[in-house]
């Protein structure tokens, strides 16, 4: 039997199937040694990071036309260059610091950010990346290498956490890729939900919830105000927020800017969002179904960001700020980027509006997608986050 989504989606080549059916032979081989069913969040990090198999762990073109969805800085150096304006000022008011990214993805954030500080006279000592797909990382060395030969050797790729830090750390849609726990409130408790394999199709099964799960969405309830309605279904980031006090570890003083797709936790678990907020991308399509296609599409979970302020209050970070991407781009600079507009071609012109207007129009990215911005010690607070605050939403 085909899954409700499957219909109305590409069919992926021959190649590709052939790939998804061993990255679900692995996910099979999981599940039995389980004893027949293993968390979404194990299913989620097979399907996204299996060695060799998962979404983010093989060689299938993930961004731009050719891949399955777009990212900021795929569709415009914009993006890049107010996020180095942005940075510029920390870099410079902390001795020796270092840009760090996670998740660099093809590599063109990483290229006009370090291209925007060269001009502004703010190149970091090191752009350090941390990524965990090899061939990403082969396509990001190639393109940095290629575009900025005289800032090679500032580049240096690292494989694990760094043990210190100092500058600014950038993740540009990185936590909404982290596993996630899903769960169903039901009037005797919560349940988790599971993935099986019945007939060689993955389902959904559920049990009571062990007992991290249960008191995450019991602490949420409290938190909201009110218990979850019967058969409520959610997710709940453990992953996120641990990611985010590992790399607060290591910060001695700076920048934390993270960028992605998220609401604060009234919104995420408001009522009428009773089905949780997972999206897979297969071949810029969105649809809801996490277990077809493994391997060769894309799971995310917008972000609660709520969690991560906590987990920056836990951790001793101060918050710069939380906008969304449009206020962060329009109070940042990208009026200083476009200032030579009224002299392109007209052909640019119609190109770069496009591209602003994906970037910033509320119903395109400017405003699901947010910012927020933590530091660590004494260092100046971006012009971006001076206006439409909204840190009190958290």
């Amino acid at each position: 039997m085909q899954h409700e989504y499957a219909v109305s989606l590409p069919q992926p080549d021959a190649i590709s199937a052939a790939h998804s059916e061993r990255c679900a032979g692995y996910i099979r081989a999981r599940i039995h040694d389980a004893g027949g069913s293993i968390s979404f969040a194990e299913f989620m990090h097979y399907a996204l990071y299996a060695p060799g198999l998962g979404y983010y762990a093989a060689g299938a073109r993930k961004f731009g036309d050719a891949g399955d969805f777009v990212t900021a800085p795929e569709i415009s150096p914009l993006f890049g260059r107010v996020v180095a304006r942005q940075s510029a000022g920390v870099l410079r008011s902390v001795p020796g610091g270092s840009l760090l990214e996670f998740g660099a993805g093809s590599g063109r954030l990483a290229l006009e950010v370090l291209r925007t500080l060269d001009e502004l006279d703010a190149l970091p000592v090191e752009y350090r990346i941390m990524e965990v797909s090899a061939d990403l990382r082969e396509r990001q060395q190639r393109l940095l290498h290629e575009e900025l030969p005289g800032l090679a050797e500032r580049i240096c790729w690292l494989d694990r956490m760094p043990d210190a830090h100092r500058g600014v750390v950038l993740a540009n849609e990185v936590l909404d890729a982290l596993p996630v726990e899903r769960f169903i409130r039901r009037k005797d408790g919560v349940y988790q939900l599971r993935v099986a394999d019945e007939a060689g199709e993955f389902v959904f099964v559920d049990e009571p919830a062990p007992g991290v799960l249960a008191s995450a969405v019991e602490a949420i309830e409290t938190d909201v105000g009110a218990r979850f309605p019967d058969a409520y279904v959610s997710e709940v980031s453990l992953a996120a927020p641990a990611w985010l006090r590992d790399v607060a570890k290591v910060l001695e003083q700076g920048m934390i800017l993270l960028f992605d797709y998220g609401v604060s936790r009234r919104d995420y678990y408001a009522d009428d969002r009773d089905e949780g907020w997972l999206r897979c991308h297969f071949r810029h399509r969105a649809h809801s179904d996490p277990l077809i296609l493994p391997g060769i599409q894309d799971l995310t979970a917008w972000v609660d960001f709520s969690a991560i302020a906590e987990a920056a209050a836990d951790s001793g970070l101060d918050i710069l700020g939380y906008v969304s991407q449009s206020q962060f781009l329009l109070a940042g600079g990208i009026d200083a980027e476009l200032s030579d507009f009224a002299g392109m071609p007209i052909e640019s012109q119609l190109r770069t509006a496009a591209q602003v207007k994906i970037l910033t129009l509320p119903g395109e990215m400017g405003e699901n997608v947010k910012c927020i911005g933590l530091a660590r010690g004494d260092i100046p607070r971006p012009a971006a986050f001076d206006s439409a605050d909204r840190t009190h939403t958290l």
